[in-house]
């Protein structure tokens, strides 16, 4: 959830981040939705997700979460988010089906 603190990103772009499969990625994204804590906007085939910061509670419960994980704990999820979106087309945020792979945690 670090991760999207920042910005909306794509399943694929949080698989190539934690180097994890997609189907473990989906299920815990979809339990922290289910919770409230996130939202997803599907584009295509894609599904994106951002933080939900309609409730302020729940809001204030993420800052203070955010603010005990230390920038050195996420860092190496940081460089390999940063490194796949350098790769990624630009064209919506949608990969090409050639690029398809690049989705599924192969990406390195």
């Amino acid at each position: 959830m670090k991760l999207l603190e920042r910005e909306e990103l794509c399943v694929c772009d949080i698989v190539a981040a934690l180097d994890m499969v997609q189907p473990k990625v989906s299920f815990h994204l979809n339990a922290l939705k289910e919770a409230g804590f996130l939202k997803d906007r599907k584009q295509g085939r894609w599904t994106h997700y951002r933080l939900d910061d309609s409730d302020f509670f729940r809001r204030s419960l993420l800052l203070s979460v955010f603010e005990r994980i230390s920038k050195d704990a996420v860092a190496e999820d940081r460089k390999r988010l940063e490194e796949f979106l350098q790769g990624k087309p630009s064209r919506g945020n949608v990969v090409p089906l050639a690029e398809k792979r690049r989705c599924r945690g192969r990406c390195k």
